[in-house]
């Protein structure tokens, strides 16, 4: 395992690299080979997530009101954005698990990525401080705080489409996953929608919540 590789990813090189081996190591890793876990770095990770992704918009987003820096934040730290960057930075390459988590494909399930991304985190932290695990969160959440700041306080568009089809009564809205394809860490979903057993739109996206809503906004499209 060229860990090399991975310090160049996330562009942080650690002076002890035992750190970052931590933060890649597996409870179920951990307990086959009796080494430390990533458990304690990922409680510590989660905190200085929170701390700067707080930092940074309260610096950035003066309009925004302190609901809805909260509302910005949970959107953006939460498994779907942190499993996706440590995707995008090929954490599940690197990864130390055991026997069954190799099994059950844990390499590639969100919230080994999410925790690993926490645990990481505080690797860098601990390694060389605030300032550049600063850099670290920040460069890759901005575009995911820009995004979530716009549309803070606006309903999604499962919650528009709900409202639009009941408004004259109860109806059933149901979203089926009608295909996947892909390798496991780049799965490319399709649902569809339907009201009162009425086929209304079909959606793509990379995850099942994301092709759900593409669903809802195309189906918002076609009654317009």
């Amino acid at each position: 395992m060229d860990i090399e590789k991975l310090e160049q990813e996330i562009g942080y090189k650690f002076k002890n690299i035992n750190l970052l081996k931590q933060a890649l190591t597996h409870t179920s890793y951990a307990y086959e080979n009796n080494v430390p876990s990533n458990e304690k770095l990922e409680f510590l990770g989660d905190s200085i997530l929170e701390f700067v992704s707080s930092e940074y918009l309260y610096k950035n987003y003066p309009n925004l009101k302190e609901g809805e820096m909260t509302k910005v934040r949970a959107s953006v730290v939460c498994e779907e954005s942190l499993s996706t960057i440590a995707k995008l930075h090929n954490f599940s390459d690197f990864l130390y698990l055991g026997k069954s988590e190799i099994v059950n494909n844990g390499a590639y399930r969100k919230a080994v990525l999410e925790d690993t991304m926490e645990a990481v985190i505080a690797a860098i932290y601990l390694d060389g401080g605030i300032e550049p695990v600063k850099d670290f969160i920040i460069k890759n959440l901005k575009e995911y705080i820009k995004t979530a700041s716009k549309n803070v306080g606006q309903k999604d568009y499962k919650t528009v489409l709900q409202e639009k089809l009941q408004i004259h009564g109860n109806v059933n809205i149901k979203y089926t996953i009608i295909d996947e394809k892909g390798p496991d860490h780049n799965k490319k979903f399709t649902a569809k929608v339907e009201c009162d057993n009425v086929y209304l739109a079909t959606g793509e996206g990379n995850s099942k919540k994301h092709a759900e809503m593409e669903a809802a906004r195309k189906a918002l499209e076609n009654m317009k």
